[in-house]
């Protein structure tokens, strides 16, 4: 061995014994508290790609990835698979955090509490959702409905004995009380299905992102095999209905739908009517709609009617799609040919043109056009009273447009899902990371906040009053239908 190999080992082993050296007085120093670099470090190890471009106004990794996210007021509420965390809307810190098998927001954004519960046990609590402090506990309900201005809840005290009663989201005493005579194996935990209908549905856009809506004028129960139709103003049972063997029922728009589905021919034919809930008589009746009840393989009705709030959406027998308002049967719209609804609300409808290269978006009970923009064939839309939601894909994106006039409030180069939209902003996320954009972050101001849904102040029109913008001052609408009803 020569004596350059000696000094170059000799050498190697100075630097290693420098760098351990070096090592023991870093956790010395780490130890005594005098100095400890490795929370930083592993902060930059573990530090996560930005969400978005451009950035969010705060990206956080939540617990688990959520099953749903809710914006209300100053706080976001994001229920995971056993726990909830609430977190700041304003820097995304974290609030306070609870072990529960599910959750649900009730309230707007100066009454909301959010209800926590175990599965398969009764009870919920309800729980301030900017301080963490319980406002009720329940020990005995079986079921929770939450809604923008109203939380209804089931108890049971036996399999035929059950009574539904409501409440204000911070009320301590029920609104009123109603005996239902038991209720269905399924309605357990929070919000179960009632007979109403289904919204359409978008990737990458959660279906709950528009948050609680306000409390319809009627809703419909199943149990054992009939359906209890409650007005929720006054908690009167105001039908005990049996659908026939080729029907089902559905409560949209304060009236009772009767959709029949009959194979003849090998097709099926289909006829929709609907009935006044306080005389059962027939007010409307269309034939020929396909409010796509039946699965493709028959006639057999498995499925709620498409649509949202008071409206319908239904397949005319030239195949062209419509929405109909679900209180008085107007045609409200009807697609031209090759066109493709992608959401609907009692106010607007978002539709893929025929050509695949635009989404336009038009006036409920007019026709007219409010704004257009180019997208691709995949495109998908939300509807949310503060904004409409739309995909892109190559490159993926995610914009935020006001719904009236079709004006960017954000737009973000990004692979995250619309999780929550609120007044100024939304939530977007994927996998346990989650952030939140504010709207008008160099697309000019937020737009002007609509009015909260239904009893506070009436964000989207009660029934009778769809395809219109609603008025604020008068509480029984144009017909007088809200008043008729018990909810004047």
């Amino acid at each position: 061995m020569n004596v350059a190999t000696v000094c170059g080992v000799k050498g190697l082993g100075g630097v290693r014994g420098g760098l351990l050296l070096g090592l023991v007085i870093v956790i010395a120093l780490a130890v005594t508290g005098v100095w400890n670099p490795f929370p930083g470090v592993w902060d930059w190890v573990d530090r996560s790609e930005p969400i978005s471009e451009p950035d969010v106004l705060w990206q956080q990794r939540v617990g688990g990835t959520p099953k749903s996210v809710t914006i209300v007021g100053d706080a976001v509420v994001v229920e995971q698979r056993t726990r909830i965390e609430v977190r700041s809307l304003a820097t995304g810190a974290p609030l306070w955090e609870r072990k529960a098998d599910w959750s649900a927001v009730a309230g707007g954004d100066r009454d909301a509490v959010v209800a926590v519960g175990k599965l398969l046990v009764k009870g919920y609590e309800l729980i301030d959702p900017t301080t963490g402090a319980v406002r009720r506990r329940d020990s005995d309900a079986v079921a929770v409905w939450t809604y923008r201005n109203m939380l209804l809840d089931a108890r049971c005290v036996a399999a035929t004995d059950c009574t539904l009663s409501a409440w204000d989201p911070r009320g301590t005493s029920p609104l009123w009380t109603a005996f239902l005579p038991g209720v269905s194996s399924g309605l357990f935990a929070d919000n179960p299905g009632l007979l109403g209908t289904r919204r359409l549905t978008a990737q990458r856009i959660d279906e709950a992102v528009a948050g609680p809506e306000a409390v319809p004028p009627l809703l419909g129960f199943p149990v054992d095999g009939r359906v209890h139709v409650v007005d929720t103003a006054t908690g009167r049972v105001v039908q005990n209905v049996e659908p026939g063997r080729d029907e089902r029922l559905s409560v949209v728009g304060g009236r009772m739908l009767k959709i029949s589905a009959v194979s003849v021919d090998g097709s099926c034919q289909y006829a929709v009517s609907a009935r006044d809930p306080a005389t059962g008589q027939e007010v409307w009746r269309r034939t020929g709609l396909n409010l796509r009840t039946a699965d493709s393989a028959g006639c057999v009705q498995r499925e709620d009617p498409q649509g949202a709030r008071n409206v319908l959406i239904g397949v005319a027998p030239d195949g062209r799609e419509t929405v109909l308002d679900g209180y008085d049967g107007r045609l409200l719209q009807v697609n031209a040919e090759g066109e493709k609804l992608l959401a609907v609300d009692d106010r607007y409808a978002l539709v893929r043109s025929a050509d695949k290269d635009s989404v336009i978006a038009r006036e409920l009970g007019t026709g007219k056009a409010r704004w257009t923009r180019p997208a691709g064939a995949k495109a998908g839309a939300a509807l949310t009273p503060y904004a409409a939601v739309l995909t892109g894909d190559k490159p993926s994106r995610l914009v935020a447009v006001d719904p009236r006039t079709g004006r960017e409030l954000v737009v973000l180069r990004t692979s995250a899902n619309a999780l929550a939209v609120g007044r100024n902003g939304m939530v977007v996320g994927e996998g346990r990371e989650i952030g939140y954009v504010r709207f008008g972050a160099g697309a000019g101001a937020p737009p002007p906040a609509a009015p909260p849904a239904g009893s506070d102040g009436g964000g989207g029109p009660g029934p009778g009053r769809t395809g219109g913008a609603p008025d604020v001052g008068d509480t029984c609408g144009p017909k007088r239908e809200l008043c008729a009803n018990g909810n004047g």
